[in-house]
């Protein structure tokens, strides 16, 4: 039987402490009608510092923000994209009435428009809302909008301007992913030959999916152990409907090759050790290379012979893929 959903809580307004919502969405009237609003240019730096986005990264979302002012096409298109996502909150899987790819003019693009980042900006309020009517942790909360700061970091880091997949950032603003702690954790049903692994290991199908952010620190082990505690915790209080036995994982980290080239007790394979496998029924998976080198190196405009070798991890992805070898994505699940 599939959990049940809590409901989508009410806008926030004034009595939880939140400005009079401006609407319809951009206007600055004094007596806005209720709604998804995107904040004018003061309101909207502080709310921009408050989901901890770069400061080199304001003065041009605030230039974006007046653009999209300007705009009255690109301003329906994002007023009809707001206007869905905050329908999704509290929802599971792809919000209804949104394409898979986000409209090609709200998503950000090489050119840092920044119209993704300032609609999540704006639905940041109803997110709040949201896990306060699950009576979610405020530190929670925050931490799990944040990760809007760090994508943006993350980008500039690996060499684009804006959010590389701001789809990904809806699971935090929906109230499908929360980060507790070191790691990540989504409520997801698994599908196709993720869940055909899942029946095969004996674990039901509705597992949370655990997820590893970067620059988030080192992956020890004390800080993987308090987040899962934190989960065993967290998900019966808050979803009491949803019952999650297990915890499962798709990641470079797990590939057994690792092993090859990294100490016994480093805390890559330490975390690895703690899954068993899932593996899937269709057979080998396809090399996925790319990955590892995006989360170690960021910036995959380099060749591979010109990438540092300073650690033991960089030396492992760059010798294993010189010498004609690939890396892979693995699955693996614990229980809770």
């Amino acid at each position: 039987m599939e959990p049940r959903l809590p409901e989508l809580p009410e806008p926030p307004g004034p009595a939880d402490g939140a400005h009079p919502p401006e609407g319809p969405y951009l206007t600055e009237g004094p007596h806005p009608p209720e709604g998804p609003y995107l904040a004018a240019d003061e309101e909207l730096a502080e709310a921009l510092l408050a989901l901890a986005v770069p400061f080199e990264e304001v003065n041009g979302l605030l230039a974006a923000r007046t653009r999209l002012a300007r705009d009255a096409g690109l301003r329906a298109l994002f007023e009809e994209t707001l206007r869905a996502q905050a329908a999704a909150v509290g929802t599971l899987g792809e919000p209804s009435g949104l394409d898979r790819d986000w409209p090609a003019g709200v998503a950000d693009g090489a050119d840092g428009t920044g119209l993704a980042t300032l609609l999540l900006v704006a639905l940041a309020p109803y997110a709040r809302a949201h896990h306060r009517a699950l009576g979610v942790p405020p530190e929670v909360t925050r931490s799990t909008l944040a990760d809007l700061g760090r994508q943006l970091a993350v980008s500039r880091w690996r060499g684009r301007a804006g959010l590389g997949n701001p789809r990904w950032l809806t699971l935090h603003f929906r109230g499908e992913l929360f980060q507790l702690g070191r790691l990540q954790f989504q409520r997801r049903r698994l599908t196709g030959a993720d869940a055909a692994a899942a029946r095969a290991a004996g674990i039901d199908e509705w597992s949370l999916q655990l997820h590893i952010p970067d620059h988030c620190g080192p992956l020890s082990p004390g800080a993987c152990d308090r987040a899962l505690d934190r989960a065993r915790a967290f998900f019966p209080r808050h979803f009491p409907d949803e019952r999650y036995r297990s915890a499962c994982v798709f990641s470079w980290l797990l590939d057994p090759q690792l092993a090859h080239y990294l100490p016994e007790g480093s805390n890559i394979m330490r975390f690895q050790r703690r899954f068993a496998p899932l593996v899937r029924p269709d057979g080998p998976a396809a090399p996925e290379d790319t990955n590892p080198l995006r989360y170690v190196f960021g910036d995959l405009r380099r060749p591979l012979e010109s990438l540092p070798r300073d650690t033991v991890v960089q030396r492992a992805l760059v010798d294993h893929l010189r010498a004609g070898g690939h890396w892979y994505v693995r699955g693996g699940w614990i229980a809770l």
